[in-house]
């Protein structure tokens, strides 16, 4: 969420900023307008709850019955005033946070302009395209010729957009995850295991709530919701908490599978796995002091990087521009791995420096060493990395002629001994 006061002392530079995002309608004037109202009232309700207390003193004081009376009359209609003031500022000042809550974090002034993902920048490119003697197939064809993907079955026991993995397939993408949460931990980050439902008020702090509450899964009966990315319940930790200086930088990852309602458009991603309602990934996550972030931001993608290239992916990386910068991100770094089957490069990672934008909708803090006001956190988030995408493109880029596929060998501590999948 955005500062107040940061909308009450630059509404010209918030204005601006939104632009850039292409929010064609940002209502900053309203939410001035709110804010006005919001201060007007509040400086009423003081002052009248103020002639309140000093007349309630003198009443006390007073022995005429009558006068006496007649102050306690008059006391009681200004209770009745400030009642109704404090419902028309109960009223004023959810309005104004109903509103603040759609307005997106402000883009980092490095971010270039841009209306969409088609202006986002590479920035890097790591790794030679792999070179084939045969024609390398996509992973739709792939995978069901080595026995491995069953798009038939996902669609009986579920429905379009879902597939089930067999044997080695399955093997694979579980080895995946638990070689790259070793991984992050060797880079420093503690692993979290966390729920895979949370509270509406956990989305709410990490800014899925209310902009993206059509994508989101629910339970009905409960406040309970289905995590789109293992960044909300990393978020909702430290909610409401004061943290000590002293221990930031706080490092985590954590793996979930993640639900999201995906508004695909038709003809678009229609064949493979590339595109669901459900899907697995391991996220990184970082609370950090904000002169910190910079610094956490570029470990990030660093680490990301690090995936890609320990899996032998040729990758590029793209800061993305205004108009395609997700709600919450000041700046963002996507990083896109090659896939030979399908020749796309296909996003798995997003790195974002959010500052302290989901810190103030959490109210997460850290109390100085040095004493005095406790301060917002800064919290930056990262795939490391997405599924299944990095298993499309380590399917894609090690197929063999024979139709078989090498397993990395970074991932074969955790294969059972399988080193090549061949059909079954």
């Amino acid at each position: 969420m955005l500062d107040i006061n940061l909308i009450r002392e630059q509404p010209d530079r918030v204005r601006k900023a939104l632009e850039a995002r292409q929010m064609e309608t940002a209502p900053v004037d309203s939410v001035l307008q709110l804010d006005e109202q919001r201060r007007a009232l509040i400086q009423e309700v003081e002052a009248l709850k103020a002639e309140r207390n000093a007349v309630s003193k003198e009443i006390g004081r007073i022995k005429d019955a009558a006068e006496r009376q007649a102050k306690i009359e008059a006391m009681r209609q200004v209770g009745e005033r400030i009642a109704q003031l404090d419902e028309r500022l109960r009223q004023t000042e959810q309005e104004l946070n109903d509103l603040l809550a759609t307005l997106p974090n402000l883009p980092d002034p490095r971010v270039p302009y841009g209306k969409d993902e088609s202006e986002n920048v590479v920035v890097r490119v790591h790794g030679d395209l792999p070179a084939f003697d045969f024609e390398p197939k996509p992973h739709w064809d792939l995978g069901p010729a080595l026995g491995i993907i069953n798009f038939e079955q996902g669609v009986k026991i579920t429905g379009s957009r879902f597939y089930v993995l067999s044997g080695a397939g399955a093997r694979l993408q579980r080895a995946l995850i638990a070689w790259m949460l070793d991984l992050h931990i060797r880079q420093g980050y503690t692993e979290k295991y966390t729920p895979f439902m949370v509270k509406g008020q956990t989305l709410f702090g990490a800014g899925q709530l209310p902009k993206f509450t059509d994508n989101l899964y629910r339970d009905h009966e409960e406040d309970l919701w289905m995590v789109p990315t293992a960044e909300v319940p990393l978020t909702g930790l430290h909610m409401d908490d004061i943290l000590e200086e002293a221990d930031l930088p706080l490092l985590y990852t954590g793996y979930t599978p993640c639900f999201r309602r995906e508004k695909m458009s038709a003809g678009r991603d229609v064949r493979g796995i590339k595109r669901g309602h459900q899907f697995d990934k391991v996220e990184m996550y970082i609370y950090c002091k904000p002169e910190e972030s910079e610094a956490m931001l570029q470990k990030m993608v660093g680490d990301a990087e690090e995936t890609c290239r320990l899996l032998g992916l040729p990758y590029r990386v793209k800061q993305l521009c205004t108009g395609d910068l997700g709600f919450g991100a000041s700046i963002t770094y996507d990083i896109e791995a090659w896939a030979a089957g399908c020749q796309e490069w296909l996003e798995v990672s997003s790195v974002s420096n959010v500052t302290d934008f989901q810190a103030r909708r959490a109210n997460i803090k850290y109390r100085p060493a040095e004493g005095g006001k406790a301060r917002l956190v800064h919290t930056l988030n990262g795939s490391g990395l997405g599924m299944p995408r990095t298993l499309i493109a380590v399917l894609e880029n090690n197929q063999q002629a024979d139709g078989s596929v090498v397993v990395p060998p970074v991932l074969h501590p955790w294969m059972g001994g399988i080193e090549v999948i061949r059909p079954e």
